[in-house]
């Protein structure tokens, strides 16, 4: 079973989607969050399922529409490791910071 690593800039991301839905009162913001790292577990067993993106990097595509979200990763073979890189809305623009 491969493993999940979560990069400390994630939190900074988790941090900024709690804010985005408090701003609009959404209810339970704390299970979205749990739905997002619950959707990791995928990785365990498919690690390649994401899409490809850029710098041998892959994006998980989680939920859709208003709770929809992409995590980018990146899996290394040779430690069976996926490394969660940052967690964006499917409605941003980018990653911050990367």
């Amino acid at each position: 079973m491969t493993r999940i690593e979560l990069a400390p800039e994630v939190r900074d991301d988790f941090d900024r989607i709690l804010e985005h839905l408090a701003q609009y009162q959404i209810e339970n913001p704390a299970l979205r969050i749990r739905e997002i790292i619950e959707a990791f577990s995928v990785l365990e067993y498919n690690p390649m399922i994401g899409r490809p993106s850029k710098n041998d990097k892959r994006e998980l595509v989680i939920g859709h529409r208003s709770h929809g979200y992409v995590a980018l990763y990146r899996y290394v073979v040779e430690v069976d490791t996926v490394f969660i890189l940052a967690v964006r809305s499917q409605q941003e623009a980018g990653y911050a910071g990367l």
